[in-house]
């Protein structure tokens, strides 16, 4: 543990919490966590994690818009539930994403774990769209990957930041909850 993953960890802890809260300052706080991160994840040989990053970045700013300046009258995104078959596409691109990923990283890189960090990511990258677009299905999401990361943060000797996915991980159960209750759009 660096001092480095510990200040990325308590970043991410308060952008997963005011994401909970539906405050936008996660998005700005959450970009400066995810670009420590990338730079943590290089270190350890998690590429397809730094890429995820970076990505992130970009999301990050895209989910700042949609929370602060999107939808009617420029008052930022509700919550609202996506339909089975707009589920079932986005699961589908993250599967897709997942295996073009994997392949790559097992072929071209020295990545330790190509195949379950591509599937982590591609799936991530989907949670993430969800989540800045204020979808309540972004929650379930990020349960199962947290899950999955936890045990990978662990193999990784990555322990804070294996104790951050669990803590994210009761913070999307929360968030599960918390914007299941919010008055939804069906759309």
């Amino acid at each position: 543990m660096t001092g480095l993953e510990l200040f990325a960890a308590t970043l991410g802890v308060i952008a997963v919490w005011l994401t909970v809260k539906q405050n936008p300052w996660c998005w700005p706080i959450g970009l400066v966590m995810v670009l420590i991160y990338s730079w943590i994840f290089f270190e350890v040989k998690l590429y397809s994690d730094m890429l995820l990053q970076v990505i992130y970045a970009a999301l990050q700013i895209y989910g700042w818009w949609q929370w602060t300046r999107a939808g009617d009258m420029r008052h930022g995104r509700e919550v609202s539930h996506l339909q089975g078959s707009s589920v079932l596409y986005g699961l589908l691109i993250g599967a897709v994403a997942s295996l073009l990923l994997g392949a790559a990283m097992a072929h071209w890189t020295d990545a330790a774990q190509p195949w379950l960090d591509a599937a982590l990511t591609g799936f991530s990258l989907v949670a993430q769209v969800w989540m800045a677009q204020k979808r309540v299905q972004c929650w379930p999401l990020w349960i199962a990957v947290d899950v999955i990361y936890v045990g990978l943060f662990i193999y990784k000797d990555l322990h804070l930041t294996a104790a951050l996915y669990g803590l994210f991980l009761l913070l999307a159960v929360q968030g599960w909850r918390t914007w299941r209750a919010a008055p939804a759009l069906r759309t």
